[in-house]
């Protein structure tokens, strides 16, 4: 029998189980449970149905790194920002992108300037726009984790079969499960367990995150995202810490399988290579991002349009904690500049910018 996931009657039922086991596994930790959701989706989603304020007298709810734009490194958004400057670029990129603030510019002020941006919705448009337009440079910006790199990768396959010397990417693609080794090796964040990004998990399979319970002990559930998708995913991570159990359980089976997206994945390995790249908050993390690989290499913006290193000197914007709230050190509320000097009319970071974005979640929906 299918399950009407929005029916408020069910979650109403699974919210009050919740609260009785958050009472328990605090009685089992001796303080009230820390769990971290590793997904932007996951952060509106919460922050939007109030989960987070009905539960604050029962357990800690932290966001992590799971926005992709607002991992991306300072000096990654400065390199973009130079590239499109260079004559006869076009930027091509998801709309996300635009107000993302670099050290001195953004690419929605250099568009004000005369530069060449354009939004797409999926990499497969910019390719048509290359083919319509040869003699522009198009360089899409490949920014996302696993679910977003095999339609870029597509892309460049496609660009290379329709024999399109005018398209590149400069990929700062990242995948999730280094920069989880990151935060259950941090002694001092203290989460006891993980809600999973179902839109990875849908191209990584389960099993790519069972390290997380096999290596270290935390209990781990991949989540819909749908209200009572995350609040079943609570109720099964309290249940583990109730029973002293560490399983990294698939509470998304209706569209994550144990294998994944095998097909996905052999695409985005035809084209991409594993790097060691910069996370904004939490800096070079080993074998986290992927590169265009040998067999591409003409694709690769990076190379094709070198930005001298020298020209790339990236500061902080003053007092911006973004990098803090990714690592679940603070809560966006807990930054100085939050709903103050940084607004989503006026962002300072990332983390405001992004739809997917905590501080902007926050502030849309919990800033009281």
């Amino acid at each position: 029998m299918l399950i009407n996931r929005n029916d408020p009657e069910i979650g109403k039922r699974i919210l009050q189980e919740l609260t009785g086991l958050a009472e328990k596994a605090a009685c089992e930790l001796g303080r009230p449970p820390v769990l971290m959701e590793i997904c932007g989706t996951h952060t509106v989603a919460i922050s939007r149905s109030g989960i987070r304020s009905l539960l604050k007298d029962f357990l800690v709810l932290k966001s992590g790194p799971g926005c992709p734009v607002c991992v991306t490194d300072q000096s990654d958004i400065d390199r973009i920002i130079l590239l499109s400057r260079q004559p006869g670029v076009v930027i091509a990129t998801f709309g996300d992108m635009l107000r993302v603030p670099g050290t001195d510019s953004s690419l929605e002020q250099e568009r004000a300037r005369q530069a060449k941006v354009e939004i797409f919705y999926s990499p497969l448009e910019a390719v048509d726009f290359a083919e319509k337009y040869p003699g522009e440079q198009v360089v899409f910006l490949g920014i996302g984790f696993e679910t977003t790199t095999p339609a870029i990768a597509l892309s460049i396959r496609q660009a290379r079969k329709q024999g399109l010397p005018n398209y590149s990417v400069f990929s700062v693609h990242k995948v999730v499960p280094p920069v989880m080794s990151v935060l259950l090796n941090d002694p001092e964040l203290g989460v006891d367990g993980f809600i999973l990004p179902g839109h990875v998990c849908t191209i990584t399979g389960r099993k790519a995150f069972d390290f997380i319970s096999a290596d270290y002990n935390k209990p781990a559930v991949i989540a819909g995202f749908e209200s009572v998708d995350v609040l079943e995913a609570i109720c099964l991570l309290l249940k583990q810490i109730i029973q002293r159990q560490a399983r990294t359980v698939n509470g998304y089976a209706r569209l994550v399988q144990e294998e994944g997206n095998k097909k996905a994945r052999e695409i985005m390995n035809q084209v991409f290579s594993p790097a060691d790249v910069c996370w904004r908050g939490f800096g070079i993390v080993e074998g986290s991002g992927l590169k265009i690989n040998q067999d591409y290499v003409d694709y690769d913006a990076s190379l094709r349009f070198p930005v001298e290193t020298d020209a790339v000197s990236p500061q902080s914007n003053f007092g911006c904690a973004c990098g803090d709230v990714l690592k679940g050190k603070i809560n966006p509320g807990d930054c100085p500049l939050f709903a103050k000097r940084c607004t989503p009319l006026w962002p300072v970071g990332p983390c405001m910018v992004s739809s997917e974005g905590a501080c902007a979640a926050y502030y849309q929906y919990e800033l009281s």
